[in-house]
C-alpha cells in the first residue's frame, strides 16, 4: 500500500508540473499571438515527441522528457550587419550566433516579414518574454494564497502541549529536573496541557508570537486567563529570569545563541490556522523573500551538494532539489500517516513552491532564461531613447544572438548544476518527516 501511494503521489507531482510547464508556455504563447508573431510550436517537455496536433499554424504537442517546455517563434534573433540570415564562419563562436540567427528564421513564409519577433517594439518583447514566468507567479499566488485562507498554516499557538516542572536554564541543553532547581511558574500557577491562554495581564492574545514577547518582556507577577473546558479562567504566576533562546524575530529561534528574559516554563502546541487574507499576504512575502535569498544563497550549496552526492555529506533540508527530488518528496507526502487533507494541502504546496521558483529562476536577466531576452529589450530600448534624445540615428534592434556564446556557457553550468542536484536526489535524497 506504501508504495502505491508513494507511485501516486509522484504521479500527482508530474500532472502538476506539467500543468506548470503548459501555463507558463500558454503565457509566452498567448502574448506572442496578441502581437501578431508568428508561433509554429507550442510543447510541454524535451525530446522525442509523444504526441501533437496542428491548430491553425501551430502545433500543439507533448514531448518524452518533463523537464520543461518551449514555443518557437519566428525571427527571434535579427538578421546580421549584411541583412543575411545565414553567413557561415571559421569561428566556432561566430558560428554559434550564425546557427542561432539561422534557427530564429526556419520556416520563414512569405507574409512573415511582418510577424517577427525582433521587429516589435522592445515594450512587447519583454512582455511576451515576462508573460512566461508571470504566469508561474500567478498560479503560486493563487495556490498559496486558497490553500492558506482555507486548509491554513501550520504555526505555533497560544495552546499549551506541556507544563515545565521546574526551570532551567537554555544552555544547559538537558530536559529533567535536578534537586535545587525551583519549580516552573507555569505549574506552580496552575497552568494544564490544553489550556488556550487568550490574555496576558489583561491584553487579549491572539497569536503566539505576541504571547512569547509579552512573557519574554515580563519578570514578576503576571495574569494569565486561560480558556478550559469552554470557560475562560484567571491564573496568577511569577515569572522569573531565565536564559533562553534567542529569537529571530519571525518565530524562529537562533541555535546556540541565549538571552535572558521572563519565563513561565510551558511548551505551545503547534496546529493548522487559517488565514486571514492579510497574512496569506503576509506570509506570501516572506516566501518570495525566502525564494530569493535562497537562488542568491545556490553558489554557496554547491560544496554540502557535492559532499551529499560523492561523499558522506550530510543532505540538508534546504539543499536545493531538482525534479526528481521534487517527484520524490511528492511520492513521501502521499505516505505520511496524516489526514488527507493535509497531504493534498501539502502537494500544493509542494506544486506552488516549484511554480515560485520557475518564476524566480526565470527572471534572472541570463540568456538563455527569459530574464536574459527582457534584459537585451530593455537595452535596445534603452539605446533608442538615449540615441533619439542625442539625435543620434536609431541603432535599429539590440543583436542579442551576439551574446549566445555566453548563453552556451551558462547553459552549460545550468546543465552541469542540474546534472549535481540529480545526483544527489537519486543516491541522498531530501526527505520529509
Amino acid at each position: 500500500m506504501t508504495t502505491l501511494m508513494m507511485i501516486l503521489g509522484i504521479v500527482v507531482f508530474v500532472v502538476g508540473l506539467l500543468f506548470s510547464i503548459a501555463w507558463h508556455e500558454l503565457g509566452h504563447l498567448s502574448t506572442a499571438k496578441l502581437f501578431g508573431i508568428r508561433v509554429p510550436q507550442y510543447m510541454v517537455g524535451f525530446g522525442p515527441t509523444l504526441w501533437s496536433r496542428r491548430k491553425g499554424e501551430t502545433e500543439y504537442g507533448i514531448k518524452a522528457i518533463p523537464l520543461g517546455g518551449y514555443i518557437r517563434m519566428i525571427g527571434m534573433f535579427p538578421p546580421g550587419e549584411d541583412g543575411k540570415l545565414e553567413a557561415r564562419s571559421t569561428s566556432p563562436w561566430r558560428g554559434m550566433i550564425e546557427d542561432a540567427r539561422s534557427a530564429a528564421f526556419e520556416e520563414l513564409k512569405p507574409g512573415d516579414e511582418t510577424r517577427l519577433f525582433y521587429t516589435r517594439a522592445p515594450w512587447k518583447r519583454v512582455i511576451v518574454m515576462f508573460a512566461g514566468p508571470f504566469m508561474n507567479l500567478i498560479l503560486a499566488v493563487a495556490i498559496f494564497l486558497g490553500v492558506l485562507m482555507t486548509f491554513g498554516w501550520n504555526e505555533t499557538t497560544t495552546t499549551v502541549r506541556s507544563v515545565s516542572d521546574c526551570v532551567i536554564s537554555a544552555e544547559e541543553n538537558r530536559d529533567t529536573c535536578k534537586d535545587g532547581d525551583p519549580a516552573a511558574p507555569a505549574k506552580a500557577a496552575g497552568l494544564k496541557p490544553g489550556d488556550t491562554i487568550v490574555a496576558f495581564n489583561g491584553e487579549r492574545i491572539e497569536d503566539w508570537t505576541t504571547l512569547q514577547a509579552r512573557i519574554r518582556d515580563t519578570m514578576g507577577p503576571a495574569t494569565i486567563t486561560v480558556e478550559r473546558e469552554g470557560a475562560e479562567k484567571v491564573l496568577h504566576a511569577n515569572l522569573i529570569k531565565n536564559q533562553v533562546t534567542k529569537t529571530d524575530g519571525d518565530g524562529g529561534y537562533v541555535e546556540g545563541q541565549y538571552v535572558d528574559a521572563g519565563f513561565i516554563g510551558f511548551t505551545p502546541a503547534s496546529g493548522i490556522v487559517e488565514q486571514s487574507f492579510t497574512d496569506s499576504v503576509d506570509r506570501m512575502g516572506d516566501m518570495m523573500e525566502n525564494g530569493v535569498e535562497a537562488l542568491i544563497a545556490l553558489p554557496s550549496k554547491i560544496p554540502d551538494l557535492w559532499d551529499a552526492a560523492f561523499g558522506d555529506g550530510e543532505r540538508k533540508q534546504d539543499s536545493p532539489m531538482g525534479v526528481v527530488g521534487a517527484a520524490r518528496v511528492g511520492g513521501e507526502v502521499f505516505t505520511l500517516d496524516i489526514p488527507p487533507e493535509n497531504q493534498i494541502a501539502m502537494m500544493l504546496f509542494l506544486v506552488a513552491g516549484f511554480n515560485l521558483s520557475l518564476f524566480l529562476f526565470n527572471m534572472l536577466p541570463l540568456l538563455p532564461l527569459d530574464g536574459g531576452h527582457i534584459a537585451g529589450a530593455a537595452w535596445e530600448s534603452v539605446r533608442r531613447k538615449v540615441a533619439w534624445v542625442l539625435r543620434r540615428p536609431d541603432p535599429g534592434p539590440f543583436d542579442v544572438a551576439k551574446l549566445m556564446p555566453v548563453a552556451y556557457v551558462v547553459a552549460g553550468i545550468f546543465v552541469c548544476f542540474t546534472l549535481l542536484v540529480l545526483i544527489a536526489d537519486v543516491v541522498n535524497p531530501v526527505r520529509i518527516s
